[in-house]
């Protein structure tokens, strides 16, 4: 794919302005490459997307920001989105009884309460500990060294007791990973732990949206193209939504799986996990703190009161809470929803106003072991593909996929 570039012949097409996409275009842009980026959306973000909603700020399914991610520490200036962070640890539902858990290394007052709670023994503690520890202050790599089996797996190799599995990690892990089973990959699950204990879990005070805007700033004017959709690739390049071959260089295709496979024929689909997040507003706050909380029983995967975070998220005067389900939207749901809501928070919530649903069916790939943490992005020739679905679910992955196929890409072509 080397040599001279035509005139009029992009060096690099990438189709899609999500996290990888963004991600890819800044660093081929950054090795001087010309670089257009089309986007079939009205907007760039794909699923890190916010919208407005009777005066709320409500992004695309309930998201979380992590400070520890090694490629949003490298690329983002964090100062700049305004973040807000969630209290370190939890409140654990059960019914209505809620029990505080912290991390033990940082907060061991707060984590014994599960010892006082019956929600733990001091073998379950002392092994969150050791866990906790080891994730924060152990090399990363450490985790691709040992045969990778499932979380459910992994727990019970670190030590943890049955009943403490159950109550603890599995409702809590249920909203990380979209699937209460703990089937996902334990080298994911270390990476998820290590990223927790050494970040801060945040959102970003303009809503998670703000973090695509800020990698799209970075690029050279006029790199993206919105409702840009692409319709085809072809040995030139690609063909656009209105039949005209768009001659490149190179391709890549950083959207969903599915698309990508539209794409890319032959390319495989993962898997993925459907989550549902229904936003009710509150004539008052049912939890006056930034707290994330789960359910034992399993009725939702996490809640939190959006407006405790920042006050933005809401009209003055009223509260935002998130509630996240697995799956998608069911025939009568929502008042199951609201009934558990009403049990955890202690509070009626009759009067809560749903302003919105937001189902998104394809919003993490399956992480089952033998999970391989990246993936090349060459499929053929010049044609490329990244994405969490080449890496893993988060956007650290996303991230690193792109700039894994932007390295790929430059070693190609320069």
């Amino acid at each position: 794919m080397g040599g001279r570039r035509g005139r009029g012949i992009e060096d690099v097409v990438v189709v899609g302005a999500g996290a990888a996409g963004l991600a890819c275009a800044r660093d081929l842009c950054a090795r001087g490459l010309r670089v257009r980026v089309r986007e079939a959306g009205d907007r760039v973000g794909g699923r890190l997307r916010t919208d407005r909603v009777e005066g709320c700020v409500v992004d695309a399914g309930f998201q979380v920001f992590n400070t520890a991610y090694p490629q949003v520490r490298g690329r983002l200036p964090l100062r700049e989105l305004r973040l807000r962070p969630f209290t370190r640890g939890f409140l654990l539902c059960d019914g209505d009884r809620r029990t505080r858990f912290a991390d033990p290394t940082k907060a061991p007052r707060q984590a014994l309460s599960g010892l006082v709670s019956g929600l733990g023994g001091p073998r379950d503690i002392a092994a969150l500990a050791a866990l906790t520890g080891f994730a924060a202050l152990g090399p990363a790599g450490r985790v691709r060294d040992v045969p990778d089996v499932s979380t459910r797996q992994a727990l019970s190799r670190y030590g943890f007791r049955d009943p403490f599995v159950e109550r603890f990690f599995r409702p809590f892990l249920s909203g990380v990973f979209l699937e209460d089973g703990l089937a996902t990959s334990g080298r994911f699950f270390h990476l998820v732990w290590r990223s927790m204990a050494r970040g801060t879990l945040c959102l970003p005070a303009a809503g998670i949206g703000a973090v695509p805007d800020l990698l799209a700033s970075a690029l050279p004017p006029g790199t993206v193209a919105l409702e840009s959709p692409v319709a085809q690739l072809t040995d030139e390049g690609i063909v656009d939504g209105d039949g005209r071959v768009v001659p490149a260089r190179a391709v890549v295709v950083a959207t969903d799986a599915h698309t990508a496979a539209r794409l890319l024929p032959g390319l495989a689909v993962p898997p993925h996990r459907t989550v549902t997040t229904y936003y009710h507003l509150a004539s008052r706050s049912p939890l006056g703190e930034p707290t994330l909380v789960t359910d034992v029983r399993r009725r939702f995967a996490n809640s939190v009161v959006l407006s405790e975070v920042h006050p933005g998220y809401a009209p003055r005067g009223y509260a935002l809470v998130a509630t996240s389900v697995l799956g998608g939207d069911g025939d009568g749901q929502e008042k199951a929803v609201r009934a558990a809501l009403a049990e955890c928070y202690g509070t009626d919530t009759a009067g809560w106003e749903l302003i919105t649903t937001r189902t998104v069916p394809a919003a993490l790939p399956a992480m089952e072991p033998p999970l391989p943490l990246s993936r090349r992005t060459r499929v053929t020739a010049g044609r490329y593909v990244c994405g969490d679905h080449r890496a893993t679910g988060s956007l650290q992955g996303a991230l690193a996929s792109g700039a894994r196929a932007a390295r790929e890409v430059a070693a190609d072509l320069l």
